[in-house]
């Protein structure tokens, strides 16, 4: 190519990067999203690493037995009843405990519980009315005999219920699902949940063993326990081997975020400690 023409070539192009600017256009890169209304988790830890809960945006709250992510459940639900919102909890292997729930100041009247049952058995307890606690329990203990037939009435409930709207906070609680039954959830259904609140003011958080919506969700929180403080009890109230658990360590870590915050925390990973009363099925 000719001196000359390669000239024209570097005034064209100028001139389309001239009439860019005036216009006010910029490379896709260089823009950031707006920041979501974040939420408050009621743990400052968290909220301090985090910013909060995106409202409008799926989460992912990750982590094995005992690490903490039933404990923040319960805040989330405690803090979203708190600020008189109406609260869903999708739960597939039907473990929520309502007692575990009062303990952490969540206002049952306020929450909708869609507890998992054996196909065509499903529960649905509506605000404030809730089984006998006795129930409760045997339902916690129960054993799940067709875990897969339970995840797919959760992803069908779930899906109507944002469908249907108007909801501060709407979990959905596949924790005690293995990772190889959850693992079979299409990607289209967690792209189909964040389209659904898109756009809205609904908290749509997922707690799980492991991620399992990849790009559909916008922030990612792995939990992990650190360390227990135990305390022994009185011996005129029990043997004195007894011993009571008192406190849960936790260390928080953002696995992976598409928010873009103001203020970024110098670390990605924050600890925090728990109560026992929150801690009855962590």
């Amino acid at each position: 190519m000719s001196s000359a023409a390669t000239r024209v070539l570097d005034f064209s192009r100028a001139q389309i990067l001239l009439d860019k600017a005036e216009l006010g256009v910029r490379w896709a890169s260089t823009l950031e999203r707006p920041l979501p209304e974040m939420v408050s988790t009621g743990i400052a830890a968290v909220d301090a690493l985090t910013g909060g809960l995106p409202r409008g945006a799926l989460t992912e709250i990750v982590g094995l037995a005992s690490s903490g992510r039933t404990s923040l459940l319960l805040s989330v639900l405690a803090q979203s009843t708190g600020r008189q919102e109406s609260c869903v909890l999708v739960d597939a292997s039907g473990a929520f405990d309502p007692e575990s729930g009062v303990a952490a100041g969540i206002d049952l009247k306020r929450l909708l519980w869609v507890r998992g049952q054996p196909p065509g058995a499903a529960d649905l307890w509506g605000p404030g009315h809730f089984p006998p606690l006795e129930r409760a329990g045997r339902a916690r203990d129960r054993k799940t005999t067709d875990p897969g037939a339970h995840v797919e009435q959760a992803l069908k409930a779930a899906d109507l219920l944002l469908q249907s709207g108007g909801f501060g906070v709407v979990i959905l609680d596949l924790s005690d699902i293995p990772p190889a039954i959850a693992r079979r959830v299409p990607l289209t259904s967690w792209f189909r949940f964040r389209r659904a609140v898109e756009n809205t003011s609904t908290v749509l958080l997922a707690v799980e063993q492991q991620p399992y919506a990849k790009a559909a969700a916008s922030l990612v929180l792995g939990l992990t326990r650190s360390d227990s403080q135990w305390k022994t009890m009185a011996p005129e109230t029990a043997p004195a081997h007894a011993c009571l658990l008192g406190e849960i360590e936790i260390i928080a870590e953002v696995l992976r975020s598409q928010i873009a915050m103001k203020k970024r925390p110098a670390s990605a990973r924050a600890h925090y400690v728990l109560p026992a009363s929150w801690s009855i099925r962590s």
